[in-house]
């Protein structure tokens, strides 16, 4: 298989823009529209493009975790969240929010709702991540026997 190098240049560019949207969107998702799952979603989508680029193994080298480890450390972050309003004598996911710090009478504030944003962003491109990786596996050893 032939490398596109205009496509290797537009990636380089696109994939660290489509990453920070990514963040934006699970950081702006429990206040507006986004969150994890849409975040996620737009990671996916960069990796996927870069996994098309430059291949499978390059996708492995920088993301340097097992995406399946992204996907339990997903769904820890979300028990934890749930199970921190379940410690404080509230029903199981019920939102608690911390102040953080103070601005010229603004607070900033941290709650479980974000925690819980950032366990569903983790199983969702974890299991995304899975499935990419796979495929492009799969595709390199079909091209290999050919």
């Amino acid at each position: 298989m032939t490398r596109s190098v205009i496509l290797a240049t537009a990636t380089r560019f696109l994939v660290s823009m489509i990453l920070v949207f990514s963040v934006y969107l699970l950081l702006r998702g429990h206040n507006s529209t986004g969150g994890g799952f849409s975040g996620a979603l737009v990671a996916g989508t960069g990796f996927a493009l870069y996994a098309i680029s430059e291949g499978a193994q390059s996708v492995r080298r920088a993301i340097r975790i097992d995406p399946l480890w992204l996907v339990g450390l997903g769904m820890l972050a979300a028990l934890v969240s749930g199970l921190a309003a379940a410690a404080a004598g509230k029903t199981f996911l019920t939102g608690l929010w911390w102040t953080i710090a103070e601005f010229n009478g603004t607070e900033m504030v941290v709650g479980t709702p974000f925690f819980f944003d950032v366990g569903v962003y983790a199983i969702v491109l974890g299991a995304i991540l899975t499935l990419i990786l796979a495929l492009e596996q799969d595709l390199a050893e079909d091209l290999e026997k050919d």
